[in-house]
């Protein structure tokens, strides 16, 4: 599988690489690392707590009787997205972690049982149904859902959402749909345990080793994936996220962050 992986980035890099340049580090031990939003706030979760801490102070937010937080959306810092399987609720935060607003799944007219959520923007939310086992967007507003997807193979490993588009990453492949609840690709994945995206922009971790991918709308044929080389230094991936500026990469002990830049081979 490995050769598998190694030759794919052989083949895609002929044209083109992506290069990362550091741009410092800063000591951080938690439980997961979730990013670093268009503020300068870093948000994490320690002890089943959110935290987040930036210019304007730290603010934390805790719900123990939903059990631990299964992800959280920063895309929109003014309404955070946090998502608690075990209760199948979903809780929008505003800027200083204050609740604002709840979706519970299982009160709702037609119950959806769901294992993923993703800020979509326009009172949209991204689902994945585990009874239907397809992606899903929900209008939270109207109680509408829309159907994007056909139902997957098997359980997703990862859902990596923004205002445009939403990667669905599986054991065998990486899907992306679009807002408008249109299929634009299928990439075969060699491995991947963790994605993070950026628009149509996507980072890949398949154990420590890191790939980029270009999604392109227009034309699927010119979507690249290609290999990311942290230039001799040895980092442990347990988390990572991708904004427009920086990826960000958690190693346990340490956030490295890296900007990215295209050079020509």
């Amino acid at each position: 599988m490995r050769a598998l992986l190694l030759m794919v980035l052989f083949i895609s890099s002929i044209s083109f690489s992506q290069e990362l340049k550091s741009e410092g580090t800063f000591k951080l031990e938690v439980d997961k690392f979730i990013g670093v939003d268009s503020y300068q706030n870093t948000y994490f979760i320690k002890d089943q707590v959110l935290h987040k801490e930036g210019p304007l102070g730290e603010f934390v937010f805790h719900n123990y009787q939903f059990g631990p937080i299964t992800s959280v959306d920063i895309i929109n810092p003014l309404k955070v997205l946090v998502f608690y399987q075990e209760v199948n609720t979903a809780l929008f935060l505003d800027n200083r972690l204050n609740e604002i607003e709840r979706i519970n799944f299982n009160e709702l007219p037609e119950f959806l049982n769901i294992s993923a959520a993703g800020n979509a923007g326009n009172n949209l939310i991204w689902i994945f149904n585990i009874d239907s086992q397809q992606l899903e967007l929900y209008d939270y507003r109207n109680q509408r859902k829309t159907i994007v997807s056909q139902p997957f193979d098997g359980e997703i490993k990862s859902l990596s959402s923004g205002f445009t588009y939403c990667h669905v990453l599986t054991p065998n492949a990486l899907f992306t749909f679009n807002v408008y609840g249109s299929f634009i690709s299928e990439k075969e994945s060699p491995g991947y345990d963790k994605i993070s995206q950026h628009g149509g922009n996507i980072v890949a971790a398949q154990g420590d080793a890191l790939v980029y991918l270009a999604i392109s709308s227009e034309n699927p044929a010119e979507n690249t994936v290609v290999p990311l080389n942290t230039k001799d230094v040895e980092i442990t991936i347990r988390d990572l996220q991708l904004t427009q500026d920086f990826l960000y990469i958690y190693d346990g002990n340490l956030v490295h962050t890296f900007s990215l830049t295209q050079s020509k081979q």
